[in-house]
């Protein structure tokens, strides 16, 4: 993703929270972290339309090296098994298997680096560590899903990997980590973090529901309806992001569906992916991102910033459903089609700033 001049040189730092006070909302919502948010977003649904998780991509060296601390962290929870306690929820060995977690990601992060980059471990780490919930509270939610997304994102900018390699990243990578979470998740009895209750899109996670959906916006085998039958979870549940997290909350809640998750529900009375897809980034941006609770925690380096955007640069209005776009950056080549296949495309794809 980095564009003609290469990518950009940083002076790396370790980031911090930024975003102290609901007054401070307003400096987000026009920042180019904000703006690179969204465009990495829906750069990747672009992307992944069509594809499906079975299919076969190459990992990248650094993309392994991720893949593998992954697979690291995975162990490090089978090895460390929940405890015996009073309390149903939160248990204590969660907070054991963070700190293991916590000492050894710097490491295998600047292990992934490519040399040259090697200086930026201490900063792209931190969306790392936390992304997989908190310790003190020992809950996960929708705040830690998105510093894993920024963790990608970090990737993308400062050219460790490249554009081309979105679908690995998007088939591979968050799939896994989406894997591991929701192994800790059922492994810790880790509690939601800011849940809506049955009012909310899904206890945990929102961002694999978008990217789910771009994926079965072009050639989908099944219709919207569809996806909260057993038949199809069953079938299909391998083969694409969002029948996987119907799968999930499946497994982990009980009852009927238009009852535990109502807004998913809702959608399914949605008469295209296409338009599931963009009405979920423009409940992403209400519900998650303009939220003081979950922003308060994200943190800001030399990668990811709170400067403002540049002066002339179109914002995004959430009423249209507008994602911004750079003037000087290129959108992303369009979606290749089969004569057989529907022309119903997201047009959603512009590429985050890259400055």
């Amino acid at each position: 993703m980095a564009s003609a001049e290469g990518p950009k040189k940083y002076a790396f730092r370790v980031p911090e929270k930024q975003v102290k006070t609901a007054m401070d909302m307003v400096r987000w919502e026009k920042s180019e972290a904000y703006y690179d948010l969204l465009g990495f977003i829906s750069s990747m649904c672009v992307a992944l339309q069509g594809t499906r998780q079975t299919q076969q991509v190459e990992l990248s060296p650094v993309l392994q090296k991720v893949s593998d601390a992954l697979k690291r962290f995975e162990q490090l929870a089978i090895e460390t098994p929940p405890v015996d306690q009073p309390a149903r929820f939160g248990n204590q060995a969660y907070r054991t298997w963070f700190q293991k977690m916590q000492d050894e990601s710097l490491a295998l992060i600047e292990g992934a680096l490519p040399e040259g980059l090697k200086e930026a471990a201490p900063e792209v780490n931190v969306y790392l560590v936390e992304s997989f919930g908190n310790a003190t509270r020992i809950d996960y939610g929708t705040g830690h899903e998105m510093s894993f997304v920024m963790f990608l994102m970090c990737l993308f900018k400062i050219g460790a990997i490249e554009r081309k390699e979105e679908v690995a990243v998007g088939l591979r990578i968050f799939n896994q980590y989406l894997n591991l979470v929701r192994k800790l998740q059922v492994t810790y009895r880790m509690e939601p973090a800011g849940s809506h209750g049955v009012w909310s899109l899904d206890d945990f996670q929102f961002v694999p529901f978008i990217w789910g959906s771009a994926q079965l916006a072009v050639n989908s085998p099944i219709e919207p309806a569809q996806f909260v039958e057993d038949k199809i979870i069953d079938e299909r549940r391998k083969e694409f992001m969002f029948v996987s997290c119907i799968d999930y909350i499946r497994q982990v809640k009980t009852g009927h569906f238009a009852e535990h998750s109502n807004q998913l529900w809702s959608i399914s009375a949605v008469p295209s992916w296409s338009k599931i897809c963009t009405g979920l980034i423009k409940m992403y941006q209400k519900e998650v991102l303009s939220k003081f609770p979950v922003i308060q925690h994200v943190f800001f380096g030399s990668i990811l910033t709170l400067e403002f955007v540049k002066p002339g640069t179109a914002l995004p209005n959430p009423r249209l459903g507008m994602i911004p776009r750079a003037p000087m950056a290129a959108p992303p080549a369009p979606p290749k089609f089969a004569p057989e296949e529907p022309k119903e495309e997201i047009m959603l794809g512009f590429m985050f700033l890259l400055r």
